[in-house]
Parts: C-alpha cells; structure tokens; sequence
C-alpha cells in the first residue's frame, strides 16, 4: 500500500512539472509576440491599411454604371387634344436602360496623390506595429526578469532561515550553558516569524506575477515559470552596445514616423490643392429605350469638363490651413528629433548607471558576508549580542536583495536603450 501511495505520489509530480512551461527569456519574447493581443492589433491595422492602399488604387480605372427604368401608368402620361372630340395619348408605358463608363483624365492629382497618402498610411501603420512590438518585447521581459527576481530573493530567505535556524541551536546552547538568558532564543523566534511572513509576501507576489506572466505570452494561468541565471556576478559591460544617437536618430521608429506624419500633410496640401483645379474625363455608354411602342438603341460617347470656379472662395482657405498643418508637422519633427536624442542620452546613462549598481551590490555582498561571519565568531565567543548578530544577518540579506534588484533592472535597462537607438 505504501509502495502504490509513493508511485502515485510521484506521477502526480511528474504530471505537475511536466503541465508547467520553464521558458529562457527568447522563448518568453517569442510566445507573447505570438499571442499577446496588442500585436495581434496591430497586424489587423497593418492589413486594414493594405486593403485601403488597393482601394486608392482601383481610382485609376474607369467607374462603370448601369441604370434602368420601367413606367406603366393607368392613363396616358402625354395628352394633347387635336379637335372637338378628338383626343390623342402618349406613354402610358415605356422602358429605358444603359451602361456607361467614364475614365478620367487630370484629377488635379488627386488620385495620385490619395494612392501615395495610401502608400504612407501602410507604412505608417507598419511602424506603428514595430513600436507596438517593442512595447510588447519590454513588458515580456519585465514580467521575465521580475519573475526570476521574486524567485532568487526566495532562494535567499532559505538560506536566512537556514541561518537562523543555526542561530537558534547556538542560542539554545549558550543559554543551556548559562553564559546568557533565553532573551536571544525569544529574538531570534521573532525574526523566524519575520522572515516567514517577508516569505509569504514574496510567494503571493511570484504566484502573481507568473499569473501575468502566464496571460500575456498566452499561456494557461499559473503554467509558467523562467529559467534565469543569476549568478551572483558582473554582466558583460554595455560599453559594447553605445550608438552615436544623433546616426542611431535615423532607425528609430519613432523619427521614421514623425517623417511619415509631415509626408502626409504635404500630400493632404496637394490633395486641397487638387481640389481647386479642372477634372478631365472621358467616357462612353450604350442607351435602349422603348417609350412609343418603338425601340431605339444608341452608342454615345462624351467628355466632361468640371472647373470648380466658386469652389476657389472656399478651397483658398482650405489650402491655406493644410500649409500650416505642414509646418506644424514639420516643427514637430525637429522638435520631437531633439527630444529623442536626450532620450537616447538619458538611456545610457541609466544603464551605465544600472551596471556600476551591480558592482557596488557585490562590493557590499561581500562586506556583509564578512560581517556576518565575524559577528557569528564574536557571538560564539561571547563577545557580540544576539541583535548585533541578527542585524548583520539582516544586512546580509539586504545585500543580497539588493544585488537581485540591480541584476534585474539592469537587464530591463539595456533592453530600453537597445530601443531607444532602434535595435
């Protein structure tokens, strides 16, 4: 019976690990560009813009119409009298058809140019989706590293209890030996009872936090967990990765769609513009009528000739306003240049700023290792209280936080600057 409960124990966890996906930081990026619903959006918005770019484009071609009309009326619809007592009535019933196409000439541009406005609105909708992708890229990773952050500081509350523990059976030896009082077994139960509720805090937040983890790379809730080295040393320096911003301003999304926004308002000028100018167009038609119990079939072609001449009152001022749209979007452009440069900037000092985190985080690891370790020697020998040994246990385990924290804001930093400069 033992045997069977134990197997059963064990598929049972095997069945729970094997349901639970550990995924590298690459698979994490993978499965929420995947899934997430921001990107999935966004690829409709690219398409939408497609099919509006082969709408523009079927303006080149003739529009072709047919029309038809019947009448049957109760009494002639032309009446006309020819004498006393003579009456004479006209069509009291009749059909009529056609079809027509009519191709244009010179539209002022209009076409042209609403099929380039078309053009910039894919590619607008395009760049959209990079930045988009790049929101989803950094939210993954945050989730990512948050995830392994949660999971180290675990790894270190274990080992804290595994200290205090050791605490306890030195304080009870000590007091047994009647070389102190039972006051350093009650401090360290409170810092036991301490650390098990820091612990309990930190396994709500993981479970939490790998619920949306779960969610946005779409995954079953709670399925999911992170394979992440952390290692307890120095990341590769970011001294490789610098970008002159001012050559790195021309790959970034958001200079490439500031250029498209100022593309567009010159094209919306040219379309005003168009507005205001003569539309050329020529076309043809086959007509059939039957209105006086006679049939007539007819082949008609024509030209059209439309000058918008009161239309130049109003369309001035509409020329007007887009001419100052350009300039606005031209304004922003140089404005919003400047800004991501400092951004760029910003970026890398924040990064740099992260990295030399890390290293003050191992300088001050080891100074509270070695704290730790001497106050243990004093406590031991008779010289240190109880509090100064847990306070230089808690400074070790701040270290250690400390550490993680940098670890993990540093890897969110590289990947904000790589952004920045557009890689």
């Amino acid at each position: 019976m033992k045997t069977t409960i134990l197997t059963i124990a064990a598929l049972l966890a095997a069945s729970t690990v094997t349901a639970q996906r550990v995924m590298t930081i690459d698979q994490c990026v993978s499965d929420a560009l995947q899934h997430n619903v921001k990107m999935k959006n966004a690829d409709n918005d690219v398409e939408a813009a497609r099919q509006a770019k082969k709408q523009a484009f079927t303006k080149y071609f003739p529009t072709v119409g047919a029309t038809g009309v019947g009448f049957m009326a109760d009494n002639e619809l032309l009446q006309m009298s020819l004498g006393e007592g003579m009456e004479m009535g006209m069509l009291k019933n009749g059909i009529s058809g056609g079809v027509s196409a009519q191709m244009p000439l010179f539209t002022g541009g209009r076409i042209l140019n609403s099929n380039k406005l078309a053009e910039v609105g894919v590619e607008t909708s395009r760049l959209q989706r990079e930045m988009a992708k790049n929101d989803v890229v950094l939210t993954a990773e945050n989730y990512f590293w948050q995830v392994a952050m949660l999971k180290e500081k675990l790894k270190t509350v274990t080992a804290v209890e595994r200290q205090l523990s050791q605490f306890a059976k030195d304080a009870d030896a000590a007091v047994k030996a009647g070389v102190t009082d039972r006051n350093d077994l009650l401090q360290v139960s409170l810092r036991k009872n301490e650390t098990r509720s820091g612990r309990i805090t930190l396994e709500n937040a993981l479970a939490t936090t790998r619920r949306l983890l779960a969610q946005y790379t779409g995954h079953a809730d709670d399925s999911v967990d992170v394979a992440a080295d952390i290692d307890g040393g120095m990341p590769e320096s970011p001294s490789a990765l610098y970008a002159e911003p001012s050559v790195a301003l021309a790959s970034t999304n958001e200079y490439a769609l500031l250029e498209q926004n100022v593309k567009a308002n010159k094209l919306q000028y040219k379309l005003a513009v168009g507005e205001n100018l003569p539309s050329v167009a020529i076309g043809g038609g086959y007509f059939y009528n039957d209105f006086l119990d006679k049939s007539q079939q007819s082949w008609v072609g024509f030209a059209t000739v439309s000058i918008p001449l009161s239309g130049w009152w109003g369309g001035s001022h509409d020329m007007k306003k887009k001419k100052l749209a350009v300039r606005n979007a031209q304004n922003t452009l140089q404005d919003n240049a400047q800004l991501l440069v400092i951004n760029m900037e910003n970026k890398w000092n924040d990064l740099n700023d992260a990295y030399r985190q890390i290293g003050i985080a191992l300088e001050t690891i080891a100074q509270a290792d070695e704290n730790l370790r001497l106050h243990t020697d004093y406590y031991t020998a008779g010289t240190a209280t109880m509090s100064d040994l847990l306070e230089a246990q808690t400074l070790y385990q701040d270290s250690k936080y400390a550490y993680i924290e940098a670890f993990a804001k540093y890897q969110i930093k590289k990947r904000e600057y790589l952004q920045a400069v557009g890689q």
